[in-house]
């Protein structure tokens, strides 16, 4: 396994959520990394940039969003950052919750943090949210 780094810059259109899992794969097919991991990233790179889209750009397509992919250290790491005005993802009510099960959405971090090893969330310091997903190889 070699280290290797990617970056993508996606425009704020639910069209551009495809070509991160597209370039998403192709990273993964790199690392070394096996089909089951390889499922849960995709799922975890659709929902970041899904949410970076809708929540963070308010799909403002004025803003883009910036995905990197990173192979190094034994880890596949994922950061998908927007240009909004952030959030605070423990305010996100509980998706297993029972009074939760039935509604649409406010699965996303969840599905994150159970695909990946680790999931954290920092506000850039010129606005937006970046999130930080990281795969053990």
């Amino acid at each position: 396994m070699t280290d290797d780094k990617f970056q993508l810059v996606l425009p704020s259109r639910l069209e551009a959520v495809a070509d991160a899992a597209t370039a998403a794969a192709e990273a993964v097919g790199r690392s070394g990394l096996g089909d089951d991991a390889a499922f849960g990233i995709d799922m975890a790179v659709r929902e970041a940039v899904a949410n970076a889209i809708k929540h963070g750009n308010q799909q403002d397509e004025t803003k883009t969003v910036e995905v990197t992919f990173t192979t190094a250290g034994g880890e596949f790491t994922v950061e998908v950052t927007d240009h909004g005005t952030g959030f605070h993802p423990e305010e996100i009510p509980d998706p297993t919750d029972p009074a939760n099960l039935l509604k649409a959405s406010g699965r996303g971090i969840f599905f994150m943090r159970n695909f990946m090893d680790s999931v954290e969330w920092s506000t850039e310091p010129d606005g937006g949210t970046r999130v930080r997903m990281v795969k053990k190889i």
